[in-house]
């Protein structure tokens, strides 16, 4: 949880630990779908670049720390398809990031090599720096979102989408006095998010509510443009890190 290990990234082992137990299990999936000459991690921009980061990172991370892991084993403590992990353990070693030896019960042994060991360390001050990042525009847009809200009228909230975005929008709303009804999240695992009660689909939603607030940070655009379908474009809030524009039900942007 992004709010529980905020003030615990100090030290670049924490911030690895932490990165392997957030990674959105949406854009996972999204990426595991791809083929494997697709999810290779080159430069790019934006959440896709992010993203396979952290995979790396963690890929890298488990490497050091069990060198003996199985494929599997590895695809379980990241939290990802094992085609996946497949896939970017043979951009890794084609890197030169890591060395493969064979161990016994035709079992495969992983190494860092000097060059996965900087890469990991760059890699890891990178992650710091994106993460600081994003809380501090995430808190930025959501206490001006939620500022503008209250102003209007509007004293209780829904979130949409599970997320860091989410639990840094918690903080926000409690700053402004604003209640939270729950958030809604299809095919949520867990019947709770940070405190909060995840409801299935908006029909599940019985207490009322002013205002929805998109906090879905891998499928925005569809998310937002079905909120302004359901409450009107008055009643939807949107973070601007999401750089999704409010839509009219006909397709013009407001």
């Amino acid at each position: 949880m992004f709010l529980h290990n905020y003030s615990k990234l100090t030290t670049a082992k924490t911030c690895v630990h932490w990165l392997n137990n957030t990674l959105d299990v949406h854009v996972m999936n999204k990426v595991s779908r791809r083929k494997p000459r697709e999810v290779g991690f080159m430069r790019r921009t934006g959440e896709e670049s992010a993203e396979s980061s952290r995979i790396v990172l963690g890929l890298l991370d488990a490497v050091e720390q069990d060198h003996a892991q199985s494929q599997r084993l590895l695809a379980s403590e990241l939290g990802i398809a094992l085609g996946l992990v497949n896939a970017y353990l043979k951009r890794c070693v084609k890197k030169g990031l890591v060395k493969v030896r064979q161990a016994p019960s035709r079992r495969y042994a992983y190494y860092l090599t000097p060059q996965g060991f900087a890469e990991k360390s760059r890699l890891t001050i990178e992650y710091l720096s994106y993460s600081f990042g994003f809380f501090r525009q995430a808190k930025t847009d959501c206490s001006e979102l939620f500022r503008i809200a209250k102003a209007r009228g509007v004293s209780n909230v829904v979130f949409v989408g599970q997320s860091d975005l989410a639990e840094i929008a918690v903080l926000c709303a409690m700053e402004q006095a604003i209640g939270i009804v729950g958030l809604v999240q299809g095919g949520a695992a867990r019947r709770q998010f940070i405190g909060l009660p995840v409801f299935e689909d908006f029909d599940a939603v019985t207490a009322p509510f002013d205002s929805v607030l998109i906090t879905d940070v891998s499928n925005a655009r569809e998310t937002c443009d079905a909120a302004v379908a359901r409450f009107g474009i008055e009643r939807v809030l949107v973070p601007e890190l999401l750089r999704v524009r409010i839509r009219q039900q006909g397709g013009a942007a407001e």
